[in-house]
Parts: C-alpha cells; structure tokens; sequence
C-alpha cells in the first residue's frame, strides 16, 4: 500500500498523508479508515504489529557465514529480502524448481523466511534489519563487490557519483552522519511502495553511504608527523557504511 493510494482514498495529499505518518499525530479514525483500505481490522494490525517486534534485525556470525559461503544461497536470500517471489526467482535465474526449493528450505531453517503453502515466502526480518557490522555480508562487500561497484564512470542513465572533500568538525560530521541515515530510510521507503509495481518497471539499484576522516596513503606518506600518517588499511577504498543492508540487498533485483 503505497502513500499515493492512501492518500486517494483519503482524499489527501500525498504530502499530508506522509507528515501525518512521521509526526504519528493520525486519529483512532483515520486509522481505521487506512486499514480499511487494506482489509485490516484494527485487531489485524496490532496482532501484525506484535508480530513484526519478534523479527531478528541482525542475523548472526554464522548465519551471515552461511550465506557468504554458498552463492547460490546468497543470491535466494537477497532476492527474497527484497520480496522476490519465487516465480519470479525461476523466471528469471538458472534454477530448477526442486533446486529453488532446496534454497528456500535452507533460509527458512536459518530463520531469515518462512516457507509457506505453494511455495509463498514470507521474509522474518524486521524493517530495521541491518547486516552485521564488520560481519562476514560487510566483509564479502569490501573483498569481492565494492572494487567492482566502484569501478565505473557512473555516467549511466540512474547512475550519481558525489564527491567532495573538506575539514569538519565532529558535531558537523555526526549531522552529516545522521541525514545519511535519514537517507537511507527514505531509501527503504521507496523501495516499500514500489514493491506494488510490476517488476519490469523497477531496476535493482545500489546505494553506498560512505564517510570516515581519511587521506590518500601517498598523501599521508608525505606528512611530517608520523602519528598522523593512516594504517596500512586506510589506503584502501571507502568502505560501506551502517546501511549496507540497504546499499547491497539491492544488488541482485
């Protein structure tokens, strides 16, 4: 249910329907008349609500492991965070039904999904969920997609590429920090109401937040003081940041 269809039935704005959601200021109401529009009853949505707080928003160590070390595995478990059906999973990649199922089986057992009747997925994870810090996910990121994600002229159509560079404070660098990951919410947002749209219409699509005080290696090199020169890693290139989980799942749509 996407804020534009709300909205309709609402007879609001698209823009009022979304403050009423962030301010949380909807009356008993309105909110019956949103989960009428869904065919929910309000004890539907509280039981849902319950429901959705038992959701894992990290997965552990050696779930994560798990994931890296099977490609295939991998693959399934991205495309079904991101509600890939699993139709739409044979359509469009190299599996066979009693293969997919095998893969489907395993990330249920792992907790991530719930195999349904016929084959209906439900994903287990919060909305929060991120992938773990310095975990195997971010690991496989930094050694194997990050030097291929950055390897590119971003001068394709829906490609961006900022970067500037500057002296901050550390209460600037942490309002940075923090409208970078009111960034990425908004991200999550968007790719919840366009989850309703036929999938030709949507392009698997990746996005890095990144930021840490760093300087090139052969710059730092040069410096007269030798405690401010980095470690032998910072020469590296940027890493992800917290929002990976919404930086990498996306890949593979």
């Amino acid at each position: 249910m996407t804020y534009a269809r709300i909205a309709k039935g609402l007879g609001l704005s698209e823009s009022s329907v979304k403050r009423t959601f962030s301010k949380g200021t909807m009356s008993l109401e309105r909110l019956e008349q949103v989960c009428a529009q869904m065919d929910l009853e309000i004890a539907d949505l509280l039981e849902l609500t319950r429901a959705a707080e038992g959701r894992a928003a990290e997965l552990t160590e050696q779930v994560e492991q798990t994931l890296v070390g099977d490609v295939k595995l991998l693959l399934v478990a991205l495309l079904a965070i991101n509600h890939w059906t699993a139709q739409g999973m044979l359509e469009t990649y190299r599996f066979s039904e009693s293969e997919l199922v095998g893969l489907l089986t395993r990330l249920d057992r792992l907790g991530i999904i719930e195999l349904q009747h016929g084959n209906r997925i439900k994903v287990r994870l919060a909305r929060n969920f991120t992938w773990r810090k310095g975990g195997p996910i971010q690991r496989f990121f930094e050694e194997r997609v990050q030097e291929q994600f950055f390897g590119s002229a971003f001068l394709d159509r829906g490609a961006i590429r900022i970067m500037v560079q500057g002296s901050l404070s550390a209460k600037s660098n942490q309002l940075l920090q923090q409208r970078m990951h009111k960034l990425a919410e908004e991200f999550d947002v968007l790719v919840e109401e366009d989850r309703s749209l036929d999938r030709g219409l949507r392009e698997g699509t990746t996005l890095v937040l990144a930021m840490r005080p760093w300087e090139f290696s052969q710059f730092a090199a040069l410096r007269r003081d030798p405690a401010r020169q980095p470690s032998k890693h910072d020469g590296a290139a940027l890493v992800p940041g917290t929002k990976v989980k919404s930086a990498f799942r996306d890949t593979q749509e």
